[in-house]
């Protein structure tokens, strides 16, 4: 990666660096749409998570249109899968580009939410976003700066009824995120945290709340591609105007 006089990153097609999304299961769920995006844009992509089937078939997907993609199973709140993630983002290209997007939501009355709940949400959230922080930075910072994006949420803000774990994990990923902005921004690392504030359109969401789309009319859910859109736009940003908070919603959501 190379930067001219006005600051912007320029990368040639055939040396453009490597993306690491950390976080994908089903085609139609975020982390998918992130990886299609960046493919899009020449990169190739490494694709992580937990789930072989789902992340197999997205795979599969995905090299069905040519591109350079390589997937691996793991689990980011261990730090040895997320350290083998970055290398194996490396051993494909320069590190550019690597984006915490893991972690799911349970939500359960407080008087009933057990200490493991709680903790899981953190180990997948808050320490899963640190491993993935730690090994990828190093690499980035070598390759002469870079990109780090945490997918954050409306619970990153603000605590919702019964989203008590996932509020505290949530809340406590953005403020890591901020803090490992100011650190490594001077560095040439653009640390960036995406709120996503209303409902996804993607199989996650219409699963567990069948009928709800309908219901919310054109454009009422987010658009996976139009937020992947938003993760592409930022890492193409001029360094002289970082944005590290971004959030997303539909447009006739109430907030």
């Amino acid at each position: 990666m190379t930067t001219n006089m006005e600051g912007n990153h320029i990368i040639s097609h055939e040396t453009k660096g490597a993306v690491l999304i950390v976080g994908v299961g089903a085609s139609q769920g975020l982390g998918a749409a992130i990886a299609r995006r960046f493919v899009q844009g020449g990169h190739p992509v490494v694709i992580a998570g937990r789930n072989a089937v789902k992340l197999e078939a997205t795979l599969a997907e995905l090299k069905a249109t040519g591109a350079k993609v390589v997937s691996v199973v793991g689990d980011a709140s261990v730090a040895i899968d997320a350290q083998r993630f970055v290398a194996t983002a490396c051993e494909l290209a320069p590190l550019a580009v690597a984006i915490h997007n893991a972690g799911s939501n349970r939500p359960a009355p407080f008087l009933e939410i057990s200490e493991e709940l709680f903790s899981d949400h953190w180990r997948e959230h808050t320490l899963g976003g640190f491993h993935v922080a730690q090994a990828a930075l190093p690499r980035l910072i070598e390759g002469g700066g870079g990109s780090l994006f945490f997918t954050g949420a409306s619970g990153s803000l603000r605590g919702k009824s019964h989203f008590a774990p996932f509020a505290a994990a949530k809340a406590a990923l953005r403020n890591m995120s901020q803090s490992i902005a100011r650190e490594f921004g001077p560095k040439g690392v653009h640390v960036g945290h995406v709120v996503i504030d209303g409902g996804i359109d993607g199989d996650r969401f219409n699963t567990v709340r069948p009928g709800v789309k309908e219901k919310r009319g054109a454009d009422g859910l987010l658009n996976i591609e139009a937020i992947a859109e938003a993760y592409w736009t930022l890492h193409h940003q001029h360094r002289s105007a970082w944005t590290l908070e971004l959030d997303v919603r539909p447009w006739s959501e109430r907030f």
